[in-house]
């Protein structure tokens, strides 16, 4: 659309181009009409002065005169040429009705096409929107199928990768605990527990074997069962199952259906009572098999030869020991025969002294100890009489 508007330079107000292209013909006219009077002016004003005579006024007035007929004649095509620009202005506003009444028809034809093209593309779209909807709808349901499983895989992996954590916990704390001990690790798919303890002695000697399970999962009462069974065939003394989610009423460690049942921070001191009580019970076998053996090589050696001539030889060394005390005790006897004899005459003439001194001094006299210890009422020595009789 042609636009026959533009800014006026001094109040920034809309003037159509027809009226301004007048107004500044008319501007442009009237100065050039004051610059030529002015003109004309100066110049009669001059010639009147110089010549200061009749003929310069009337000359004055001629071209005075002409100066106004040309002024008339100049107003005059300016007239003429406001009407043309009038004319031109009425014609350009005349094209420009005609452009709008064209842009109106164009822009109803426009909008006329854009709404039945938008109609057509609505319901195009509206068709294509629900093929997509169905088709949006069945993907999105196999989607949340494929979430529902992914979710899954990742909370059995999840489950999985913790019940490996605990798993692997448990493996390292046995191993620093118990360095003595075999660990073994149940290789995964195989069937069986998580870990297999061989309890060793401090003499090397294996003296049993623990099964451990980790569970890091909700209880189940079915776990006991199936650790049973892989008790039987690993030929395992006792399992023990270690759970982060035990039982209800479980504190510290308890052994329901078979199984040991404990949780992570109790590991340590069950698995030293469980070892402590297997090796106690190999130690016993093994006194109990020692004992057996024992009776078996002590009956063979009593029935030996070996032993009947120790026996001999201890008999004769005793005869010979006991012969040899007869003969001492023979010769002792003939001896303290001898000595008995001395120590009676020694004892009278102790009791004469005695009565010499009661002769002296009295009753005064105190009465010896040694009349009442070693002097019995028929006069014998008790010493040498005990000594007789053996």
């Amino acid at each position: 659309m042609i636009t026959n508007v533009i800014k006026c330079k001094n109040c920034g107000a809309d003037i159509e181009v027809a009226d301004a292209v007048a107004h500044q013909i008319e501007e442009e006219l009237t100065k050039k009409l004051e610059v030529r009077h002015a003109e004309k002016l100066s110049e009669a004003v001059k010639l009147a002065e110089s010549r200061a005579s009749e003929k310069a006024f009337k000359d004055f007035q001629i071209k005075l005169e002409t100066a106004l007929a040309d002024a008339k004649d100049e107003k005059d095509r300016n007239k003429k040429l406001m009407d043309d620009v009038s004319k031109m202005t009425e014609e350009l506003r005349a094209l420009r009705r005609k452009d709008e009444e064209r842009e109106l028809l164009m822009k109803k034809t426009l909008a006329d096409e854009e709404t039945k093209i938008r109609d057509e593309a609505r319901k195009k779209a509206l068709e294509e929107h629900e093929l997509k909807d169905r088709e949006k709808d069945q993907n999105y349901a196999v989607a949340l199928k494929q979430i529902e499983e992914l979710k899954t895989k990742l909370q059995q992996g999840s489950q999985q990768a913790q019940g490996e954590s605990l798993e692997l916990a448990l493996e390292e704390t046995l191993r620093r605990e118990f360095p003595t001990d075999i660990i073994e690790e149940v290789k995964k798919g195989q069937r069986g527990a998580d870990i297999i303890q061989r309890v060793v002695d401090k003499k090397g000697r294996e003296c049993g074997i623990i099964l451990w399970e980790s569970k890091n999962a909700q209880w189940s009462d079915g776990w006991a069962a199936k650790l049973r069974e892989d008790q039987r065939q690993m030929h395992a003394h006792l399992a023990v199952i270690v759970a982060t989610d035990p039982p209800k009423g479980l504190e510290t460690y308890t052994h329901s259906d078979g199984v040991w049942i404990t949780m992570r921070h109790f590991v340590v001191p069950l698995a030293m009572s469980l070892r402590y009580g297997l090796i106690r019970e190999q130690y016993l076998r093994n006194l109990e098999e020692g004992k057996n053996e024992k009776k078996e090589e002590l009956y063979r050696y009593i029935t030996s030869l070996e032993f009947t001539q120790r026996m001999d030889a201890i008999i004769e060394a005793f005869d010979g020991m006991r012969e040899e005390v007869e003969r001492e005790k023979r010769w002792f006897s003939v001896k303290w025969a001898r000595q008995e004899k001395h120590i009676r005459k020694m004892i009278d003439h102790m009791h004469g002294v005695r009565g010499d001194l009661q002769g002296v001094v009295g009753k005064a006299l105190p009465e010896m100890k040694a009349e009442k210890s070693e002097i019995s009422d028929t006069g014998e020595l008790p010493l040498m009489d005990e000594a007789v009789r053996e």
